[in-house]
């Protein structure tokens, strides 16, 4: 009986994954569930065939240069690949996988939420009632924004941003996206296009990003584009955090043209903004836009999945490099 391939899983996944990684592979875990600093994810990638990363490990072009020639495959626990620089992977001939589809029905929830929480002013009165600070009542008392019947500006209708939109949908809400090319009317479900991203800025009152981190969408999200939304709109993040100029962001708010934003990402994790964290009219989550218990299996399964047969000698479903 052949060996079996080496894996290391970088941080602590549920513990059916953890089980089945351990009975099909010969699996080095990391219990502590830290962070590795590039050094110490070089040293613990030198003799393994595998790796199971998260977004949290950094696969920049010198940690690729520095792997062994033995790993072959990183089987990412995300669905996002912008913490892999996939040209270093191809050129290395190492195999990249992603998880997506498992996580949209968890992410698209927690952009609801978001939003909901944003219009709702929901953080600030959490904080006052944890504080004892609700001590009255009146008609002008804590008021939000409704989102029944309001435009949902959509950047990337992809899976995620589907599933965000049908629930969107569910509170009336009149679905507008931007997308590189436009999708078929069954993807669409009735939404309304736009070529350009100023476009689609000018009609949303709620604007939900739900398109990968790269170069071309780094900071998209910048003081013009926020100038470009309509007095009192919601922005709402669950993708990447560096899609957005928080300065800018935070200026948005101070001012008053935004009335709040919901985000669950943010340049820095873990962490966040400290600067965001001093306004009242934003709701902040750390970044749990898949964190289900039957989300985090399946996301895990689904890595071992694309493991399963690259080893077997069948391309993975879910190759991206």
């Amino acid at each position: 009986m052949s060996a079996k391939p080496r894996l290391l899983v970088t941080r602590r996944l549920t513990e059916a994954v953890q089980a089945r990684a351990a009975r099909d592979y010969d699996a080095t875990f990391n219990e502590a569930d830290r962070v590795f600093s590039p050094t110490e994810l070089i040293e613990r990638c030198q003799e393994v065939d595998a790796v199971l990363p998260c977004h949290s490990e950094i696969f920049d072009a010198s940690v690729i240069g520095a792997l062994p020639e033995r790993l072959k495959i990183i089987a990412n626990h995300s669905v996002g690949v912008d913490h892999v620089d996939l040209a270093a992977a191809s050129a290395r001939g190492i195999v990249v996988t992603n998880t997506p589809d498992v996580l949209s029905d968890a992410t698209a929830e927690i952009a609801i939420l978001c939003m909901l929480g944003a219009a709702r002013r929901a953080s600030e009165g959490d904080r006052m009632v944890r504080e004892g600070r609700w001590a009255h009542w009146s008609p002008s008392f804590m008021v939000g924004r409704q989102i029944t019947g309001r435009r949902f500006g959509v950047v990337g209708l992809g899976r995620v941003g589907r599933v965000t939109a049908l629930r969107a949908r569910g509170f009336g809400m009149e679905v507008h996206y931007h997308n590189r090319r436009r999708l078929s009317p069954e993807q669409e479900m009735g939404a309304v296009f736009h070529e350009t991203l100023e476009d689609l800025l000018g009609v949303s009152d709620v604007l939900s990003l739900h398109c990968p981190a790269t170069p071309a969408t780094t900071g998209m999200i910048d003081a013009a584009a926020l100038a470009r939304l309509p007095e009192g709109a919601i922005l709402v993040n669950t993708a990447r955090g560096n899609l957005v100029d928080e300065v800018a962001l935070a200026d948005a708010l101070r001012s008053g043209h935004l009335f709040a934003a919901g985000l669950d990402v943010y340049r820095d994790e873990p962490g966040g903004n400290p600067a965001l964290f001093e306004l009242e009219n934003v709701f902040l989550l750390p970044h749990i836009g898949s964190a289900t218990g039957e989300t985090r299996d399946a996301m895990g399964n689904r890595a071992l999945h694309n493991l399963d047969a690259f080893f077997a000698g069948r391309a993975p479903a879910d190759r991206v490099s």
